[in-house]
């Protein structure tokens, strides 16, 4: 797996405003295959991820990817980390799935047929060809957030970071983006509210008022987290 470094990182208000930071002094090293980050809205997570392909940039301490700090090596940075955002509407640029991916692959296959070719099959490897020529507002959420997938995807980043991707689905399509999550060989992380998403993962992170307050297992990080939800001491 890629090595994913944080290094006494930290995020504060935007513009210099007073108050606390978004995110408190952390170091973490990611290598697992798969990690879910859970907490409440506005502990931190989101934040968090964007750190990872250089969205957000820290105000003290790096990040870095396979030794590629995301501050001065962004572009690099970006081709290795793919970023699949909550919602789907705001990644989906084109006006149907083959012309979003299509147009992931323009960089790196400069003939059309073959560019068509190769987003035909990776939208099959997902079971979407069939919604290739769709336009993506006749498409339900859950299809919509496998076609941004699949754009994303489309590149073969080494990282794959997703922001609450379940977020916007039904029980089916979120059974179904569980499953392809499961079946693919980047490194995934990805924020979640649902612990049973969470539960799939090799490694927990809790966070709470912008600070990392466990690091572990998925069944040890799911029961610190409900703990921490409830109340309990």
């Amino acid at each position: 797996m890629p090595a994913i470094l944080l290094q006494n990182v930290s995020v504060l208000p935007a513009g210099g405003a007073a108050g606390e930071p978004i995110l408190h002094p952390l170091s973490l090293e990611l290598r697992n295959a798969r990690t879910a980050v859970v907490g409440a809205n506005g502990s931190g997570k989101s934040t968090l991820l964007k750190l990872l392909n250089g969205l957000v940039l820290p105000d003290t301490g790096s990040v870095s990817i396979d030794g590629l700090d995301t501050a001065t090596q962004g572009a690099a940075v970006r081709r290795r980390v793919g970023f699949v955002f909550t919602d789907p509407i705001s990644q989906l640029v084109m006006p149907t799935g083959r012309d979003d991916v299509e147009l992931s692959l323009r960089a790196s296959i400069r003939n059309r047929g073959q560019r068509r070719a190769a987003a035909e099959a990776r939208l099959e490897a997902l079971g979407l060809l069939a919604l290739a020529d769709r336009s993506i507002y006749d498409l339900s959420g859950g299809e919509r957030q496998l076609m941004a997938l699949a754009s994303v995807l489309a590149v073969d980043p080494a990282v794959l970071v997703a922001d609450e991707p379940s977020t916007l689905l039904d029980l089916r399509n979120t059974a179904r983006l569980r499953r392809v999550f499961a079946s693919l060989p980047q490194q995934v992380i990805y924020t979640t509210h649902d612990l049973d998403f969470a539960a799939d993962a090799d490694r927990v992170l809790v966070m709470d008022n912008g600070a990392v307050v466990f690091d572990g297992g998925p069944r040890e990080g799911i029961a610190a987290y409900r703990a921490l939800a409830l109340g309990v001491r």
